[in-house]
Order: C-alpha cells, then structure tokens, then sequence
C-alpha cells in the first residue's frame, strides 16, 4: 500500500473544495432571469392602438354619412398601428385590448357632437408629437402622419361646425 503525505492529502482536499464551490456556482447561472422589462415602444403602440379603437366607435356610433371618411381614415391608422405591433410571445398571455368606451354623449346612448369630435381630434394631434419623442424613426414618420391627419380633421370638423 502506498502511503499519502500530508501535502498530497491537504492538496487534495482544497481541490475538492475548489470543484464543490465551481459547481456551485454554476448551478446558481442556471436561474432563469427575471423577466425582461416591456419594450417601450409596444407598450406606445398598445395605447395608441386602444386610442385608435375608442375613435373608431365615436365615429362609428356618430352615424353621419358625412363622418364616415373620418372613420375609415382612423380605422386605416388602426390596421397600421396593429400592424407594427410585435406578436405576443407564446409563454405569456396576452392582455386583450380594452374595449372601446365611448366618453360624453356616446356613452350615454347618443351620438357625439361634431364639436367633441373635433376636440377629440385636437388633442389627439397634440398629442402626436410629444409621443414621436424617443421612438424609431420608422415609428416617429407613422406618428407624425397620423398627427396631421388627426389635425385636418380638426380644421374639416371646425369648418362644419
């Protein structure tokens, strides 16, 4: 039998302990990481899109022949909007958008006024370019274009008023 010294017993030991501590460590990186945070830009298009959908069904509920080329333009920057916005990941549910809530008049059970339109479209258009702050380019053009719709319909329902 082959007798160990007392060195070769102690290297061995601290090799030991070196191999315990790697392994532990490397068990500690298999943690999945926190999840990461929304993008910014998806949760824009989200509140646009939900926007986009409460104008949609004023105009819709407003029930004017004449209002009917405002509505299809903000429903044609709805199919824009949806369009940008990234699939939900398959893990995670998606929220479904809330539901149109008509405010004033419309939620009532009448049909909004051409003055609220009107201001609707105003801020809105305001609006636009405090939210092209910061996006992608790509992202800040379809902002802007919608802004200046938004803003012509203000000055057409303006005129009709």
């Amino acid at each position: 039998m082959r007798s160990v010294s007392r060195r070769a017993l102690l290297r061995g030991g601290a090799l030991g302990v070196a191999a315990v501590t790697v392994t532990g460590c490397a068990a500690e990186e298999r943690v999945p990481p926190a999840a990461a945070p929304p993008d910014p830009e998806t949760l824009l298009l989200r509140e646009l899109i939900a926007g986009k959908e409460r104008t949609v069904a004023l105009y819709a509920s407003a029930a004017s022949a004449r209002l009917e080329p405002f509505r299809q333009r903000h429903e044609a920057h709805l199919a824009e909007l949806r369009r940008r916005l990234p699939p939900a990941p398959a893990a995670t549910s998606a929220t479904p958008a809330p539901t149109p809530s008509p405010s004033g008049s419309a939620a009532q059970g009448g049909s909004p006024s051409v003055r609220t339109l009107r201001d609707l479209e105003r801020r809105a258009a305001a609006l636009r370019t405090r939210q092209i702050e910061g996006v992608s380019p790509p992202l800040a053009q379809l902002l802007a274009s919608i802004g200046a719709c938004e803003a012509a319909h203000a000055v057409a329902l303006s005129r009709s008023l």
